[in-house]
C-alpha cells in the first residue's frame, strides 16, 4: 500500500487542503492520504485558535467520506510535543509493508534539516515536496545537504490560508466556499476565531 502522510495544524482545514492531498494521491499514485492534525501549536500563543479536539474534528469533516484520505489522531493522542520521526516511525509500525510518503510544503526545505532526526525519517518515509505550480516553470530547490532524495510534486495553485479564514471569521465575513460547509458549520457552532 503507498500511503501519504499529511501533517499541520489544519486550523481550520480548508478546500485548499483537499485539493493538494488529491494532486498527490494522483501524482504518486498513493492508496490513501493520512491527515495528521498536530497536538501543540506553540507558535499561535494568544490567538484565537481551536482545539487539538476541534481541529481534529474539522478535518474529519474535511474528508467526509472520501475514501482517498483518513484522519490519524497519534500526535493529539501523544501526550507532549510532536515529532514528524515519532509520528512516522508509528504509522510506520501501524502499516507494516506499506510505502509512506511525507508530504510536505516547498518552505519546509530551509529547516528540514534542523528537524529532530531528518535522516531517521526518510528512512521511514519517501520526503515529497509539493511545489505550488503558477504557469511557470517550478525551479527545483537546491537539495544538497538533505537526506536522502526528496521528489517533487507540481500542485495547483490555491489562494485560501487558514489565517485568512481565520480573519474572515473574526470580522464577519462569510466563509463558504473556503471550507466545505460542514466545517463551516462546525466553525459556527462551537464560536471559533471570535
Amino acid at each position: 500500500m503507498r500511503l501519504g502522510l499529511f501533517g499541520g495544524s489544519f486550523d481550520p482545514p480548508h478546500v485548499g487542503h483537499l485539493l493538494v492531498a488529491s494532486d498527490a494521491v494522483d501524482a504518486l499514485e498513493l492508496d490513501r492520504v493520512i491527515f495528521v492534525p498536530a497536538s501543540v501549536q506553540p507558535l499561535k500563543a494568544g490567538q484565537a485558535v481551536a482545539s487539538a479536539a476541534q481541529r481534529a474534528a474539522m478535518v474529519r469533516l474535511l474528508v467526509g467520506n472520501d475514501r482517498r484520505f483518513e484522519v490519524d489522531p497519534v500526535e493529539i493522542e501523544r501526550p507532549g510535543l510532536s515529532y514528524t520521526v515519532d509520528t512516522v516511525a508509528i504509522v510506520a509500525s501501524r502499516n507494516p509493508g506499506s510505502e509512506l510518503f511525507l508530504l510536505v510544503g516547498a518552505d519546509i526545505l530551509r529547516t528540514f534539516a534542523r528537524w529532530r532526526e531528518p535522516q531517521r525519517i526518510v528512512q521511514f518515509a519517501t520526503l515529497v515536496v509539493l511545489q505550488r505550480a503558477d504557469g511557470r516553470t517550478a525551479e527545483t530547490p537546491d537539495v544538497s545537504g538533505l537526506p536522502g532524495h526528496p521528489r517533487f510534486v507540481a500542485t495547483r495553485r490555491i489562494d485560501v490560508s487558514s489565517t485568512e479564514i481565520r480573519e474572515r471569521v473574526r470580522t464577519g465575513k462569510s466563509i463558504r466556499g473556503f471550507v466545505p460547509d460542514a466545517v463551516a458549520d462546525f466553525i459556527a457552532a462551537q464560536r471559533l476565531y471570535r
